[in-house]
């Protein structure tokens, strides 16, 4: 007898991810250059290496408390008041996870109920609407094309409707590296509080702004920290994306919920990289610092580069990323990516991986060695300039 093939239905219309198709094409291709993953090019810093090569030397392989390691969210409640200027109790507002995304899902499974409404401005990273549309709810979409990359309150008010429970804001942005001004902020902040919403704010490139542009977290503006999902990590700013350490923090009756989903789903981080990240929060900006200028330099050439090749692309704040727009050389987001790939081995993200409303860019990730960045570059002029309109 044949097993039920009734499968979820709720995953009937969730598509794989847009960047790990690309990213799969390339695997063990020794001749593309990547610009497809999303992840710092430099080893994890020696400092938090051995502090994870030290709790294996000392057997800490056992679980930790559900919670998470307690030095390692007494850490994190250090580092929301110093950084963020938010004071998190570190027993009963701070949550560790495996990576940002395992928290972004907790988040949405411990707030959402089917037929709720969450506005997701696009184009926007793309776990958020499938992990929206797998609790029941519905993720309603803003296009920001127009403005920036930036929703505006106007834009979002038109969304509004009597089933809006949450608003999705990540900036410094991935896709496209746009961070908002202070007034901007306050905006957002406004129009949750006035209409009661909560806010999942995705803040896991915090670290990673430049130009002396000043971060701020949601949870610090006034009225936001009892209505706001802070969600970051240490994968970004302190190279460490494979050690899958997330931190969430916000109110003790949302993230009591998130905990109870994830001892039952995931238990606990590694431990031995939870004691890395107790490193990581305490080194904080003497080991950011480098990397950071390091990114900018790389961001100002592959702006630069992509300008004079011909395309349009807002030079971004913040994050790892560039967002430019191919429409000048006739092609879809993803006829332009893959004739680049085929043509010129160059590996870039179409830009509707992230959302409709990303058709017509591509996503480029300039956290490469320089060198190969340079050579990508000199590809791409080599695909785009024959197909300038």
């Amino acid at each position: 007898m044949q097993p039920n093939r009734d499968f979820s239905r709720l995953l009937e219309n969730v598509p794989p991810s847009g960047i790990r198709e690309f990213f799969d094409l390339v695997i063990g291709r020794k001749d593309v250059i990547s610009l497809g993953v999303g992840e710092p090019d430099f080893a994890t810093p020696w400092a938090i290496r051995e502090a994870g090569f030290y709790a294996l030397e000392k057997g800490r392989t056992s679980y930790t408390s559900n919670k998470g390691l307690k030095e390692l969210r007494v850490a994190a409640a250090q580092y929301f008041r110093e950084r963020f200027k938010v004071d998190y109790d570190s027993e009963e507002e701070v949550l560790i996870t495996v990576g940002g995304s395992e928290a972004i899902d907790l988040g949405f499974r411990a707030l959402l109920n089917p037929g709720d409404e969450v506005l997701l401005p696009e184009p926007n990273y793309v776990c958020y609407r499938p992990l929206v549309e797998l609790t029941g709810a519905t993720a309603v979409t803003l296009d920001t094309t127009a403005t920036r990359f930036l929703p505006e309150v106007a834009e979002l008010k038109k969304k509004l409707t009597p089933r809006t429970k949450a608003i999705v804001l990540a900036y410094p942005s991935n896709p496209t590296g746009m961070a908002p001004t202070r007034a901007q902020q306050q905006a957002w902040a406004n129009f949750a509080i006035e209409n009661d919403l909560w806010v999942l704010s995705d803040e896991i490139y915090a670290e990673l702004v430049f130009d002396g542009v000043p971060f701020e977290s949601m949870a610090s503006l006034p009225g936001m920290q009892d209505r706001t999902l802070l969600v970051t990590g240490v994968s970004k700013a302190f190279a460490m994306t494979g050690w899958r350490v997330g931190i969430a923090a916000g109110p003790a009756s949302l993230l009591g919920r998130m905990c109870k989903i994830h001892q039952y789903a995931m238990l606990c981080a590694p431990i031995m990289s939870q004691y890395a990240a107790v490193e990581a929060l305490t080194q904080g900006e003497r080991v950011v610092a480098p990397m950071r200028d390091s990114y900018r330099y790389r961001r100002n050439y592959f702006v630069a580069a992509l300008r004079q090749m011909g395309l349009e692309v807002h030079q971004p704040e913040g994050a790892l990323y560039v967002f430019p727009s191919v429409r000048a050389a006739g092609l879809s987001s993803r006829d332009f990516a893959m004739g680049l790939l085929k043509e010129h081995s160059v590996a870039v993200v179409p830009g509707t991986a992230f959302g409709a409303s990303g058709e017509g860019y591509i996503r480029c990730c300039y956290a490469t060695e320089f060198n190969n960045l340079k050579e990508a570059a000199a590809r791409m002029a080599a695909f785009v300039k024959p197909r300038l309109k």
